[in-house]
């Protein structure tokens, strides 16, 4: 498959003035800073709802003071899918020698905590080191995308939660083609 097959619409929850400097031009895509909270469940990176700008817009309601959406084309280039099972056995493997790292320096590992375990300490730790290891073996992705069961069950027993969602972290601006307004 070509490398940079995969596109998707992603929508990023932020402050009104942020999308309208993004839109508008005054702030370039190449300029959009990556997010590199400590919780950050994929890493570094710019993030996005994948297909679903009604969470995108929920998220910023909660989150920012003036709250708005910007909707965008992203081709995923080279992407750590965690949702393909040859990722995760590399991001298995990656973290055993985080945590034998750390275990040898008497050091314990950052954990996923919060309501529901929505502070992903432990996760954005070992994903932003596994990629640090593999751009170190000369591997470079450029996006990282994972889903994610949140909330709770949309009936009693199922297997399916209310919030589960699609998130994508851009790590290469590069893979943000073009922004636009959603009709909210």
């Amino acid at each position: 498959m070509e490398r940079f097959a995969r596109t998707i619409i992603g929508y990023h929850g932020c402050e009104e003035a942020f999308a309208h400097d993004v839109l508008s031009g005054k702030v370039k895509i190449n300029q959009w800073q990556p997010s590199q909270n400590s919780w950050d469940w994929l890493g570094d990176g710019i993030y996005f709802w994948e297909h679903s700008p009604a969470r995108a817009l929920r998220w910023a309601q909660e989150n920012c003071g003036s709250a708005a959406v910007m909707g965008a084309v992203v081709q995923l280039g080279t992407c750590f899918d965690l949702l393909d099972e040859s990722i995760t056995a590399i991001l298995a493997g990656s973290y055993l020698k985080l945590a034998g790292g750390y275990a040898d320096q008497g050091r314990p590992l950052p954990t996923n905590t919060g309501a529901a375990g929505k502070l992903r300490k432990l996760d954005r730790l070992v994903i932003n080191d596994c990629l640090i290891r593999l751009n170190l073996q000369g591997v470079q992705y450029d996006t990282v995308r994972g889903a994610f069961l949140e909330g709770d069950a949309v009936y009693p027993g199922a297997g399916f939660s209310r919030e589960t969602h699609i998130q994508v972290a851009v790590r290469n601006s590069a893979c943000i083609l073009g922004v636009f307004l959603p009709n909210l």
